[in-house]
């Protein structure tokens, strides 16, 4: 068979396995959405939805993982390939990750749906952190789907106002459960809700910075973004 033939067929392999992490990116945008809306509509079956869903995207991860093994067992990819295929395999990681923290927020809003007095002082709050994560994961998505360095870098940058409001409002809530101590469980349970989106802020940067790597061969982890530049 000739090279030019193993390429294509290459490019064909890991094209299917990018179009089912971008499906199962999708799920995974959808199922923050709906943990979100079953905690503002105090609704069981949503949170519900989600729970189920997890499942889903679980046997999604374990599929993608297997693909994407089996692609460099079989086509023994290198230098630029080889580091988009693991890249991918840590974008798969990561999506399951963000799936995990969104079934945390469904299941904490059952435990609120009991608790609603508590909640109207603290949804703006989630709200506005909710809506930065949730654009954090989108731009990311959206830059794995297009190989976009500067969207991806552009979202990193969103992260530190992600972690400010978050310590904020957990500051806020702290003093709220020693002022009144009869509210401490459902304070924790929010506590819970905003950590969770916190994550899913911190696994989005992770996915923009495996896309600079596939794009730049760059590793950025743990280091400072702002001196992130293409060579």
């Amino acid at each position: 068979m000739s090279q030019a033939h193993l390429s294509k067929q290459y490019d064909q392999d890991l094209e299917a396995i990018r179009s089912r992490v971008l499906l199962m990116g999708g799920l995974v945008e959808s199922q923050f959405r709906d943990a979100m809306e079953s905690l503002h509509q105090d609704s069981a079956e949503l949170a519900e939805k989600v729970v189920r869903t997890d499942a889903e995207i679980n046997q999604l991860e374990v599929t993608l993982d297997s693909a994407c093994t089996n692609l460099i067992v079989r086509r023994q990819p290198a230098a630029n390939d080889l580091r988009t295929v693991m890249a991918t395999t840590k974008v798969i990681t990561d999506l399951e990750r963000i799936g995990d923290e969104a079934t945390k927020i469904a299941r904490s809003a059952k435990n609120l749906q009991s608790r609603s007095a508590l909640m109207v002082n603290n949804y703006q709050t989630l709200r506005a952190i909710a809506e930065i994560a949730g654009s954090m994961l989108h731009d990311a998505l959206d830059a794995f789907a297009r190989l976009d360095r500067d969207l991806a870098m552009n979202l990193i940058s969103r992260d530190d106002t992600l972690d400010h409001q978050f310590h904020a409002m957990m500051r806020s809530l702290i003093t709220y459960m020693m002022e009144e101590p009869r509210t401490i469980s459902a304070s924790l349970d929010l506590l819970w809700i905003a950590k969770a989106i916190e994550r899913i802020g911190d696994h989005s940067t992770n996915l923009a910075e495996q896309v600079i790597y596939i794009v730049d061969g760059k590793d950025i982890r743990h280091t400072d973004h702002a001196t992130a530049k293409p060579e």
